[in-house]
């Protein structure tokens, strides 16, 4: 259980920021500038608050109105940031071991083979940081702060420096952590789609305020709105359950209470629930249910809102059958053409090739 309410002013900025996890992965969510990494440092014990508290599994690490401040360095918190920051001079062992020696002897947890097995870095281990990719370099920066044996992991952004393939080859690594060795994690980030495949709770920062939090599924969407993203950032999370695979076509289905998700390729184990990242931008909408389409994807719901701002743009909110909401984006003139209004059924059609299969996987059971 993590527990964070603190504030900080530095010179025009002032953050004010609580939140509270008591499993898996807190995602702090925003655009560059909303304080998700201050708040990282202020866990961390790298920067003191001005008010506030926090503490990790009853155990108080800062109270300002008690004077208690634990320094970083009795905090037992491991920190990977954006840049690996390894060692140049030593080789990926002795980085590794460096992380173990901040481990007190009785309370080493994780073992080393494990952690090398886990993250599959044991070819590596004679290595110097030099001689490795950047998808290694993060690999081996994981598995420094989990040898560390923290009770709990601190994740700056830690997939922003790589490429798209690099980074669907750390996520089921962050994710075998998260699962494997139950050790809290709050993790940085403003990707939609790592977000979603991640955290169980999602806080979304904005100047330097929480301007929403919960669960994945009802944060990111509708819950942007004021988080001042762009609409074409703008994307909902929605969760359904993997029920098949067509070998004929390789496509693998979803199913949800409000219609099929369609996926290009397989993604994860037939059986298991699974988050889906649509983005606004690629929905359209129907009051009927479309027929003769190259769509294959069709969720039915009703819409729970529709705002506009006076611009050619409007947002609509539609609840989905059985569970979730689904955020799509449309022109006013679509809107008025369809006469949709608030509580009508809608029909929301996405193309399958409009999903990244790639950033999907099961949840955790």
């Amino acid at each position: 259980m993590i527990s964070v309410d603190v504030e900080l002013k530095l010179g025009a900025f002032h953050l004010d920021v609580a939140f509270e996890n008591d499993a898996g992965i807190t995602a702090l969510f925003g655009r560059s500038g909303a304080g998700k990494s201050m708040t990282i440092n202020l866990i961390s014990g790298l920067v003191r608050p001005d008010r506030g508290h926090i503490a990790l599994d009853g155990r108080t690490l800062v109270d300002t109105e008690r004077s208690i401040f634990v320094p970083a360095y009795r905090r037992r918190v491991g920190l990977v940031f954006q840049d690996a920051q390894l060692f140049p001079h030593l080789s990926v062992r002795q980085n590794l071991m460096f992380g173990r020696w901040f481990a007190p002897t009785l309370e080493r947890s994780i073992d080393f083979s494990s952690a090398v097995e886990t993250l599959g870095i044991g070819h590596l281990l004679k290595r110097k940081p030099a001689h490795l990719s950047g998808g290694e370099k993060q690999r081996v920066a994981l598995g420094r702060a989990l040898l560390a044996s923290p009770r709990m992991l601190l994740m700056d952004e830690p997939l922003a420096s790589l490429d798209t393939e690099r980074k669907i080859e750390i996520l089921p690594l962050i994710e075998r952590l998260r699962d494997e060795y139950r050790i809290p994690i709050v993790y940085v980030s403003h990707s939609i789609e790592e977000v979603a495949r991640l955290a169980s709770r999602v806080v979304v920062l904005e100047g330097g305020h929480v301007v929403a939090t919960g669960a994945v599924e009802d944060v990111l969407g509708p819950g942007l709105r004021d988080a001042g993203m762009s609409r074409f950032a703008r994307s909902s999370v929605i969760t359904g359950r993997l029920s098949g695979v067509d070998g004929a076509y390789g496509l693998t289905e979803i199913s949800h209470p409000a219609g099929t998700i369609w996926l290009t390729g397989r993604a994860g184990p037939v059986g298991r629930e699974a988050r889906v990242v649509i983005k606004a931008t690629d929905i359209t909408l129907s009051k009927t249910r479309a027929e003769g389409l190259s769509v294959q994807t069709m969720l039915a719901g009703k819409v729970a809102s529709i705002e506009t701002d006076g611009g050619p743009v409007a947002a609509v909110t539609i609840a989905l059958d059985g569970q979730g909401k689904l955020f799509a984006l449309a022109t006013r003139k679509a809107i008025d053409e369809l006469g949709l209004d608030r509580g009508d059924r809608v029909f929301a059609l996405v193309k399958t090739v409009a999903l990244d299969e790639r950033a999907v996987a099961a949840t955790e059971p």
